[in-house]
């Protein structure tokens, strides 16, 4: 086993944002929800700076973003959006606060990694930091000088908390292929050596070098074995897009101690089957690899298959409480 396997981590989770505005209410089910392993709750349906690149540009140290028609884009000094940004964050770390008082189990915090960052911000001429290996290094090196700050906040606000860092990657997959866009749209940037993505997530990692890391990827072709060797204790990934490809590098996964966090239940508003019906595709999955079924509790957390920011308020009270109880399933049931 790696060192990954020191971690314990809660039975389920959410990704991270959630629908509507109102923080204390969003930390009240969150909390409400997970009891042993609540998340910093992200409300992009505020507007711009609390969508989670404006929200994460806004954590970057020397380093400051505006809103552009295009996007986010890097300037000289912290304005209007860089303010906006760091008050909705402060706004949702005082609710979390407030209902968390006395909690000793892990607390999740997500940010956007290093390269999924680099594909979204833009250069003063306009062009993605991703077309600039000099920008792309100082972005990583802001990130996670940023981080260390931010951790360090929400652990004097949460004191008794374990806290678990969540990059989020989904564009991670398209950096490592040669498929994010340049501006002109006609052309793409192309692609970055996978010993560079892997050293600059691995300093990232580094930033929380007392607990553990997750990477999260909501994109087929989720690269596990590079994601491990860079450091992260857990892979957060949409069960629905895996593939038979992915068996091996999912049960060597499982057997080096990673955490996998299994999105089962669908981000937007649908019928819910029963628990037991949603992770039916786990206990297969677990079969395919031969794994024993007793360690799937040990192994796994459940997770809707991406942030709820596109659900009803109410569907997402249900799919939180959903991921509970399917939980609860497989640890009664591993067979």
């Amino acid at each position: 086993m790696s060192d990954n396997s020191q971690f314990t981590f809660g039975p389920a989770t959410g990704v991270g944002s959630m629908p509507g505005g109102d923080a204390r209410e969003t930390a009240k089910t969150v909390t409400g929800s997970f009891d042993d392993f609540p998340h910093l709750a992200e409300l992009p349906a505020r507007g711009p700076g609390a969508d989670m690149i404006g929200r994460t540009a806004g954590l970057l140290v020397e380093l400051y973003a505006r809103v552009e028609p295009s996007g986010w884009r890097l300037g000289d000094r912290p304005g209007r959006d860089t303010k906006r940004a760091r008050a909705w964050l402060g706004e949702d770390l005082d609710a979390l606060e407030e209902f968390t008082q006395g909690h000793t189990g892990q607390v999740k915090v997500q940010a956007v990694g290093p390269w999924t960052l680099a594909a979204a911000l833009e250069l003063r001429n306009g062009e993605a930091v991703l077309s600039d290996p000099g920008a792309c290094r100082d972005l990583a090196a802001s990130l996670a000088e940023g981080l260390r700050l931010h951790l360090a906040e929400v652990a004097r606000r949460v004191p008794g908390a374990q806290l678990v860092l969540q990059l989020d990657e989904p564009s991670l997959v398209a950096v490592l292929t040669g498929r994010v866009r340049s501006a002109s749209g006609y052309r793409t940037h192309r692609a970055v050596d996978r010993q560079l993505v892997e050293s600059t997530l691995r300093d990232v990692v580094g930033a929380h070098p007392g607990g553990p890391v997750v990477v999260h990827s909501c994109a087929p072709d989720v690269p596990f074995a590079l994601l491990r060797r860079a450091g992260a204790a857990g892979v957060s990934f949409d069960l629905s897009l895996l593939t038979e490809r992915d068996d091996d590098a999912i049960g060597e996964a499982v057997e080096g101690g990673t955490r996998l966090l299994v999105g089962v239940v669908p981000g937007t508003d649908t019928a819910l089957s029963d628990p037991a019906g949603s992770v039916m595709g786990v206990r297969t999955l677990w079969r395919r690899l031969g794994l024993r079924p007793g360690l799937l509790a040990e192994a796994v957390t459940l997770t809707p298959t991406c942030g709820l920011a596109g659900a009803s308020p109410q569907y997402a009270r249900q799919a939180l409480a959903h991921c509970v109880r399917a939980a609860r399933s497989l640890a009664d049931n591993p067979e």
